[in-house]
């Protein structure tokens, strides 16, 4: 019932400064761009900046949610446009969605082209994510 071209449900991620900082200490990037708005500053970006593995990480997520198997990726290529931007009064909406790119019912596989916008700008230039149909 897949077909290529069709569109993933659009869904939406709100991200908090506490969601980077917590990030920062899992991941060990602790880099103050992504929690300090005095440092993003003179690093010259307008405000705090999500991580970007934070923000491809939760783009695999949606794939997987959709999908309905946490372990179909099984390839994921990206290219990072723009930092999501996190306010500390509104914090950050991403908002994610996806197109079927191709289908391989041999292989029961398939790709997926993955968006991401926050505050109306393209953070993912091009993501295209290889998964697999149990």
């Amino acid at each position: 019932d897949l077909q290529v071209g069709a569109e993933l449900p659009v869904h939406h991620t709100t991200l908090s400064r506490g969601d980077l900082v917590n990030y920062a200490g899992v991941s060990g990037d602790a880099n103050p761009i992504h929690w300090e708005e005095g440092i993003a500053k003179m690093a010259g970006l307008p405000d705090v900046i999500a991580h970007g593995m934070l923000t491809m990480g939760l783009g695999a997520g949606f794939v997987s949610a959709w999908s309905g198997d946490p372990g179909a990726v099984t390839r994921y290529a990206i290219r990072l446009s723009a930092p999501a931007i996190v306010s500390a009064a509104d914090g950050a909406d991403i908002e994610f969605s996806g197109r079927i790119k191709s289908l391989d019912p041999a292989t029961r596989s398939g790709v997926i082209i993955v968006g991401a916008k926050s505050d109306g700008r393209k953070i993912f230039g091009l993501a295209t994510m290889e998964i697999r149909f149990s």
